[in-house]
């Protein structure tokens, strides 16, 4: 079986790392499928909403493969981070991660790369390479305090503490807990109301948020407008409106 499976279901684009007999932990090979699978949604227009998760009950990633670390150095993509796509900023499309079970070290950096994160019940969190000198360079020393601030996040870096989901809820780690069997249910349902909406000013606004932070307000709002001001005039911008003065369900070709 593929390390990495991909499925289309419509227009959502599923990855799934499927390694459950290593916890899904991430090899060379692995990140070189990784990689592609990231590049193929960000390319392809038909795709809208991705979702990452892994297979099995146990594990949604463990990290790197430390047994088989030198595979990791032979990855030619690796500047785009050792698992895969992890130093990617360049896909506006929306990306959920489905955390089942343990998601340590890198898994936790690749589930930072993703927009809305939903854990199941026995999901777990931590920076467990703290143990073993293992430096963080699959960006979550830059994600993570964006995400849950800079004492949390520093305290989850240097402890290497083990958190469970509702802890992570608490934090603002992940934006739901679900229970395990529904968890791709849940994902796949918010998967498929960001597919019913216009998918241009989604992606101008993400992109907006990606591209402004870190940089001084005035400069982000300046980027904001420089990116909204694409969509103005636009065939989903003018359906949409006309749609509201019309008093009618839009209908959006998505350009």
């Amino acid at each position: 079986m593929p390390k990495v499976l991909t499925e289309v279901r419509d227009r959502i684009f599923i990855i799934t790392i499927n390694r459950p007999e290593v916890m899904n932990c991430i090899d060379g090979e692995t990140a070189k499928l990784l990689f592609e699978a990231w590049q193929r949604f960000r390319d392809d227009d038909e795709l809208f909403v991705a979702i990452i998760t892994g297979a099995g009950e146990k594990s949604f990633c463990s990290g790197a493969d430390l047994k088989n670390f030198p595979s990791l150095l032979e990855f030619e993509e690796r500047e785009m981070g050792f698992l895969g796509y992890t130093r990617g900023t360049d896909i506006f499309k929306p990306i959920i991660a489905a955390i089942n079970g343990y998601c340590f070290a890198g898994g936790l950096e690749i589930a930072c790369l993703a927009d809305l994160r939903i854990a199941s019940e026995n999901a777990e969190f931590g920076c467990l390479e703290r143990r073993w000198n293992v430096p963080l360079i699959d960006g979550l020393t830059q994600r993570l305090p964006r995400i849950v601030g800079l004492g949390r996040a520093m305290e989850l870096i240097l402890t290497g503490k083990r958190i469970d989901a509702w802890e992570a809820y608490r934090i603002g780690l992940v934006n739901e807990v679900v229970p395990r069997e529904k968890l791709m249910e849940r994902a796949l349902e918010i998967a498929k109301q960001l597919c019913e909406y216009p998918q241009g000013s989604m992606r101008a606004d993400k992109k907006a948020v990606m591209l402004g932070l870190g940089r001084p307000l005035e400069e982000g709002l300046r980027l904001e407008k420089e990116i909204g001001e694409k969509i103005l005039g636009t065939h989903d911008f003018v359906e949409g409106v006309r749609a509201f003065i019309e008093k009618r369900k839009p209908s959006f070709d998505h350009r």
